[in-house]
């Protein structure tokens, strides 16, 4: 019998892919016991609260980026959540740790290396964050969900597995998706996205591109975030039945599964997603992004031929109508794409990984 500890935060990339992958451990008769570590300041614990699962903390934040009095004071607070998570594994007494990214994996995972506790490691994006980056090196085995991500971490036994997808992605038919909407089947459907907690610019693009999309025969569905959303809607003079507005749906796999075409920031889970769906899609990457990793996956998918890249700053309506027109009439060759860069095996494979190491 197995037991597990999961590690990753920050933001909903480093998250749910360990959820997607606790979804299944959790199922498994193999795994005796299983357990996260995070920050309860951030997202993570809200979310694995609702999966049911063990939630243990340790405080950290992100690195500074010069060397000051913050630097330092980081330092410490760094040192003292190592020593509170080598005081967590000894407690829990894992087999092995399995961690997602977000700078609250690095006392984890340095506790790990003290106790000689094996871990794996798995990065979500084309450019691998800088934990994952420095920890591989002692890691059992690197999982990655894109192949550029091989450019940026030396390590033989590194595994492009794919992005893990929470189970609650179904495969709900098209005709039930836009039904349970209220859409008609006949019409081409534009999905917009901008995260949980939205995009101004996107919606403000789309919001002067709706207008023209419905009158030339398009549907839109619209996450505006949940910020955005009150201000959108005061800002949105006009009422179209081809329009759906929300501020965040809950579960995604209703309009992922109506959309014939995405516009999406460029976050590697929104990506993931849309492989999976084998969605064409206009990116447009977040430019304040760590590290930039986002630009770095829609400029992946771009080389793929499964999407379009379109900067922030370029982002209009009369643009977001251009290119929307322009994936229309690549769209067969774009979902192909997509579909070949799909990973649904993603969590069989990593929780195969977790479980091997231990046999």
């Amino acid at each position: 019998m197995i037991s597990v500890v999961l590690t990753g935060g920050g933001t909903g990339g480093h998250i749910y892919p360990a959820v997607a992958v606790a979804q299944v451990l959790k199922n498994d008769p193999e795994i005796k016991a299983l357990y996260y570590i995070g920050c309860a300041d951030n997202i993570e614990k809200d979310i694995v609260a609702r999966e049911g699962i063990d939630f243990y903390s340790v405080k950290v934040s992100g690195m500074p980026r010069k060397v000051g009095l913050k630097f330092l004071i980081w330092l410490l607070e760094l040192i003292i959540a190592i020593f509170k998570a080598v005081y967590i594994l000894l407690k829990l007494k894992p087999d092995v740790v399995f961690g997602t990214g977000g700078y609250v994996t690095a006392p984890v995972l340095l506790a790990s290396r003290i106790l000689r506790i094996p871990y794996i490691i798995h990065d979500p994006d084309a450019h691998p964050g800088m934990v994952n980056r420095l920890m591989a090196g002692d890691a059992k085995t690197v999982s990655v969900a894109f192949e550029q991500a091989k450019n940026y971490i030396k390590f033989n036994n590194i595994k492009v597995f794919g992005n893990p997808i929470r189970l609650s992605l179904s495969n709900m038919s098209r005709e039930d998706a836009l039904k349970a909407l209220g859409l008609s089947p006949d019409k081409i459907t534009v999905l917009v996205m901008g995260g949980s907690q939205g995009a101004k610019t996107i919606n403000d693009a789309i919001r002067d591109a709706v207008p023209e999309l419905t009158k030339n025969g398009f549907q839109v569905i619209h996450q505006t975030g949940k910020k955005n959303y009150e201000e959108y809607m005061e800002n949105f003079s006009g009422e179209y039945e081809e329009y759906i507005v929300r501020p965040y749906f809950e579960d995604m796999s209703v309009p992922l599964n109506a959309a014939d075409i995405a516009i999406s920031r460029a976050g590697s889970l929104s990506i993931s997603e849309l492989n999976l769906c084998g969605l064409p899609s206009i990116l447009i990457p977040y430019p304040y992004a760590a590290a930039d990793h986002q630009r770095f996956n829609a400029r992946a998918m771009e080389s793929a031929g499964a999407s379009v890249y379109l900067e922030d700053a370029d982002c209009t309506g009369e643009k977001l109508i251009e290119l929307i027109n322009e994936v229309c009439r690549n769209a067969e060759k774009m979902k192909q794409a997509n579909l070949t860069l799909a990973k649904p095996d993603a969590v069989e494979n990593i929780v195969s990984e977790i479980k091997s190491i231990i046999v």
